[in-house]
């Protein structure tokens, strides 16, 4: 129950993508050239000589004589050297934390989709968007048509950048990812940004549900309402739009196996012959007069966000808090989440040693530092839309704050 990092390859865009290479020349036929030859002999010439049959597609390279292509190869002995020792029992369950798709691993617990509308708020909102719809250079986890073409293919994952004003393909929690304990998982994990593994199950399980719900995502065919409360036994119920979208297999004993046979039919699943980026001909047209190579465009574009979505979900009117000031306003909203506490390593507000330490390099530099960005620390906080003197005014509020 390890996790592990796997390269799945999505239908939509390997099928798409291997097609239009085929029609627009960019591989020319395998019976064209001696180079496709070479190719389908799975042999490759010249200094970087080596065999495909890689697991993931690529080349293995041979080690010998020495050298590891045209690098000097390090034959020292490794024999004495100290690898650390075996991890205990308690050690391996600290880590062997991760949920199955079918709900294996799954802790108790459960969790509204309202109490993770107050948890995303405090803890999610500055960094993933009101509502999970992006923002500040952070992953948007909602929005996206979920519909699907005749294929079976999400229709959103398919959106081309061709021109200005289009957009790109959806890739969110609800048309991307193909398994919601995945969500859960990383949540607990990872998340929030500036103190990951802080939260409790319940509250896991309610971000989860909320995120979800953000989604448009039904479990058993019941609509994720505000009261709707989520635990291991319905997580593990959710089938998501793009389940099926994502192949080979990579799952179970026989995952590397069927990663390995799906490059090996290269002709099937990639693509047949050998790139061509100059003089490309439509393979199979030399015959008929050599037919430039033409761009093959997909047709489908996403028109159905303008105007916006039809759910409003519009915050309630703000009102006026004269107890605070614009600046701690600002800092409440792009930096509180790092600075509240010190567990990312970010002088606290509040803290008077620790920003006395900073002070000491003077205002200017810590002002420049602030815009531009250090250590962990994104430029402006992450959030672009700052100006110089926003970011000043809320240096200035920390500071003072911290006295």
């Amino acid at each position: 129950m390890f996790k592990l990092d796997h390269k799945s390859i999505l239908i939509g865009i390997s099928v798409v993508a291997s097609t239009a290479l085929l029609l627009t020349g960019c591989l020319s036929s395998p019976s064209s050239t001696n180079s496709s030859a070479k190719a389908q002999s799975n042999e490759l010439t010249g200094p970087y000589a080596g065999k495909l049959g890689a697991i993931d597609g690529g080349v293995i390279y041979p080690r010998e004589n020495g050298m590891y292509t045209a690098y000097v190869l390090n034959e020292q002995s490794t024999e004495g050297i100290n690898h650390g020792r075996v991890p205990t029992e308690n050690e391996l369950n600290a880590w062997n934390l991760d949920a199955l798709p079918d709900g294996t691993g799954l802790p108790e617990g459960e969790g509204s989709v309202e109490e993770g509308d107050e948890l995303y708020e405090a803890n999610c909102a500055s960094c993933h968007g009101d509502f999970g719809g992006g923002g500040h250079g952070y992953p948007q986890l909602a929005g996206g048509n979920q519909d699907k073409d005749e294929n079976g293919i999400v229709k959103t994952l398919k959106n081309q950048r061709l021109e200005p004003g289009m957009d790109a393909p959806k890739r969110t929690v609800g048309t991307f990812w193909p398994k919601a304990t995945t969500l859960f998982t990383y949540i607990r994990d990872a998340m929030p940004y500036a103190h990951p593994k802080s939260l409790s199950n319940d509250e896991n399980y309610a971000l989860t549900a909320y995120i979800l719900a953000q989604n448009g995502i039904k479990i058993d065919g019941e609509k994720m309402t505000d009261e709707y409360v989520l635990n291991a036994e319905k997580l593990a119920k959710v089938v998501l739009p793009n389940n099926d979208g994502f192949y080979p297999n990579i799952d179970g004993p026989e995952g590397p196996a069927n990663v390995k046979a799906f490059f090996a039919d290269r002709a099937k699943n990639i693509g047949a012959g050998v790139r061509c980026m100059t003089d490309c001909k439509d393979p199979g047209m030399e015959a008929a007069g050599a037919k430039e190579a033409e761009l093959v465009r997909i047709d489908y574009e996403m028109a159905d966000v303008v105007p916006p979505y039809s759910t409003v979900r519009d915050l309630p009117p703000e009102s006026e808090d004269v107890t605070i000031s614009k600046a701690e306003k600002m800092y409440n909203e792009s930096c509180k989440l790092c600075h509240s506490s010190d567990r990312m390593g970010a002088p606290a507000v509040g803290d008077v040693q620790a920003w006395g330490s900073v002070t000491k390099k003077g205002f200017d530099q810590v002002l420049r530092n602030s815009i531009d960005g250090m250590g962990g620390m994104p430029p402006k906080g992450g959030n672009d839309s700052l100006t110089s003197d926003e970011v000043k005014s809320i240096v200035e509020f920390m500071i003072d704050s911290s006295k």
